[in-house]
């Protein structure tokens, strides 16, 4: 059976989005994955353009405020940022998973330097979530053994 995931932050056009992407690629069939934003703000550009750099296409993915999800169910919900997990509605039955990540959006300066911070937060996001995988894969495998 799928795990049902939710990545929230606060805009939903960064760190949540990466994640949602992230995920999708790595995770496989095993994962049915969503993000959102308490105050969604659009996808940013340099969400998308790091992602590409990865083979990751984000561009169809689309800011959601977390209204959208209340009364579903969710395996895990994951908050991406402090501000998304005190905001966070309560999703009984899930898991709730918090991961403090440097919003890349509030990045200043040329360029240069904001796209590192944001290639800096994806490469974050996508080592939490390869554990995350293989800790769920685990847990798998020791339900069927």
């Amino acid at each position: 059976m799928k795990k049902r995931v939710l990545f929230l932050c606060t805009g939903n056009s960064a760190r949540s989005q990466m994640a949602e992407g992230i995920l999708r690629k790595i995770g496989g069939d095993r994962h049915e994955v969503f993000s959102a934003g308490t105050h969604p703000k659009g996808v940013h550009p340099l969400s998308i353009e790091v992602m590409h750099e990865i083979d990751v296409d984000i561009t169809g993915q689309t800011s959601k405020d977390v209204s959208v999800f209340q009364g579903q169910q969710f395996d895990y919900v994951i908050t991406v940022c402090d501000r998304a997990k005190q905001a966070c509605p309560v999703f009984p039955g899930s898991t709730p998973i918090h991961w403090g990540v440097d919003d890349p959006a509030e990045a200043r300066g040329e360029h240069a330097t904001q796209i590192k911070t944001f290639r800096r937060v994806r490469d974050e996001i996508a080592s939490r979530l390869r554990l995350f995988v293989l800790a769920n894969k685990d847990r798998a495998e020791t339900r069927e053994s």
